[in-house]
């Protein structure tokens, strides 16, 4: 699953309930800032020597070793602190991560999101509350962020996890094989329906490449093709997932109305053509036959063995461009969204996509939020972000920077992205600067009427338990037409009607308390 930037952080989108809380009446944002190298609370000396257990997804950069190498040594007389990172690949985090919490096992820092399980696991007590650690130890995490960001990404008014991203909606589009399209002697895409006649041209002429390749793992299931349809201008109900299960459409809101839908009891007719359309693709070859095997969406694409793939984020990833580049000098992706600009057509709730969270069961939790304080300051964020300068990147100006290789790939999403200290690719075209810059000005949105809204699921905890796990079986296939729609609909809802009602019901009278309230 590719979050990398636009969101996605994100986000955003697919978005959820609130869950971290503004930090105080300052909201930080007059907090005093360390100086580098350093933090506010290590002023008394070198602190005792701390190993900190890091829990991030992804695969583990080539030249990550050196860049930790590099940063211990920074804190050696200071925070005198060590790192032990463990990657986990997209496939297996929400297995792994479940396991690592509900077992108990000593952890220090750990990634979560709306799109994982973050609620379930705030709900069942696994995080640590942040608010009087962050005051304390964290001056540079809350002025790094703005306070629209705390403020709507909370939970039960408490800071239960740092909010990771720079924007208020997640970017969406579609990474497309220009040298495909250009061989093909066909326009550059404007539409949706542009990029299916591409995918069927690149069928019948380009046996070798596979035209479309969405996402088929259930972790990503937001990324299957017909799930993804919802990102576009078409989707002018504003069809969107509930707060409840924030990648699935099963349970959805739709003209910011405060009401939850259920599509086992009404099939929204804009959601079933998505599914139809995704089925066609499938038969006729379009979509990749092997779409639920694969488990890393870019490894094809990077090999250029892809003509299309969806990807949360703007633009296209340099280390993406490169790879591909690496293999066939002349291939290149360009990026196509077809989302919809016009003002306040797109609903924000202002939720980010990505948080760090400090697990209850951590002895260095003050130790946790200094380090990532010190991760907070300039040189030190350029260092975790963008690897060794000069041997991975070089700055651009004050906030651009030149990618150099391929040792280092982004992924600062997951533990310390912040719109302050962020710098954007300087080889990032000019329609990217200018959705990126659209992204992140929360006036171009319409306000979710959830926006705020906490959702308690310890009474349906075990009915949302059995439901993703039905639902796991079903989701990805059916929104990537890889099985007969009408059957598997009907086996999926015999299984799983019965659970989504109950959640659905006790969403429901949340919400109308939450909006009663206001």
């Amino acid at each position: 699953m590719n979050i990398r930037k636009g969101m996605a952080g994100t986000l955003a989108l697919l978005l959820t309930t609130g869950m971290l809380a503004a930090c105080s009446s300052n909201g930080g944002t007059d907090a005093p800032a360390a100086s580098p190298g350093s933090t506010a609370a290590t002023q008394e000396g070198k602190l005792d020597p701390v190993t900190l257990k890091i829990m991030i997804p992804g695969d583990r950069p080539r030249d990550f070793d050196a860049v930790i190498a590099e940063a211990e040594k920074r804190m050696a007389d200071s925070l005198n602190v060590k790192l032990d990172v463990v990657f986990v690949p997209f496939a297996d985090l929400a297995q792994k991560t479940q396991v690592t919490l509900s077992s108990g096992e000593p952890i220090d820092l750990i990634f979560d999101a709306p799109w994982l399980h973050i609620t379930q696991q705030i709900a069942a007590g696994s995080y640590a509350q942040l608010d009087d650690l962050l005051q304390q130890y964290g001056p540079n995490i809350l002025k790094n962020r703005p306070q629209e960001m705390w403020d709507a990404n909370k939970f039960d008014d408490k800071i239960m996890a740092i909010p990771n991203g720079v924007t208020f909606v997640q970017g969406r589009v579609y990474y497309v094989r220009k040298d495909l399209r250009e061989q093909l002697g066909i326009a550059p895409i404007e539409t949706y329906d542009d990029l299916i006649k591409f995918a069927y041209a690149v069928k019948e002429n380009m046996p070798d490449i596979v035209p479309l390749l969405p996402s088929g793992q259930d972790v990503s299931k937001g990324l299957s093709e017909g799930a993804y349809r919802r990102y576009w201008k078409e989707n002018v109900d504003n069809v969107m997932p509930s707060p409840v299960l924030p990648e699935s459409l099963v349970l959805y809101t739709k003209n910011n109305d405060g009401k939850i839908y259920n599509l086992f009891e009404e099939m929204e007719p804009s959601v079933w053509s998505w599914i139809e359309n995704s089925r066609k693709l499938y038969q006729d070859q379009i979509i990749s036959q092997d779409v639920l095997a694969i488990k890393e969406l870019l490894e094809p694409a990077k090999q250029g063995r892809v003509a299309i793939i969806p990807s949360n984020e703007f633009g296209v990833g340099t280390d993406t461009q490169q790879a591909l580049k690496s293999v066939n000098p002349e291939a290149e992706f360009e990026a196509v969204t077809f989302m919809n600009e016009e003002k306040g057509a797109i609903l924000t709730n202002a939720l980010q996509y990505n948080f760090i969270s400090v697990p209850a069961v951590s002895k260095n939790k003050e130790r946790a939020i200094q380090f990532l304080d010190w991760a907070n300051q300039k040189e030190n964020y350029d260092l975790l972000a963008y690897g060794i300068e000069g041997t991975n990147w070089e700055a651009v100006g004050d906030n651009q920077y030149k990618v150099l290789g391929d040792g280092y790939a982004w992924f600062p999403y997951a533990w310390i992205w912040n719109p302050t200290l962020d710098r954007q690719d300087a080889a990032q075209d000019e329609e990217t600067s200018r959705l990126d810059a659209w992204s992140a000005d929360v006036g171009n949105f319409t306000m979710d009427v959830l926006a705020g809204f906490t959702f308690d699921s310890a009474p349906v905890v075990n009915e949302i338990s059995q439901y993703v796990s039905i639902e796991a079986k079903y989701y990805t296939a059916i929104f990537n037409g890889v099985v007969d729609p009408d059957d598997y609909w009907n086996r999926f809802k015999a299984e799983a009607a019965p659970l989504a009602k109950k959640i659905q019901t006790e969403l429901q009278s949340q919400i109308d308390a939450f909006l009663a309230s206001r």
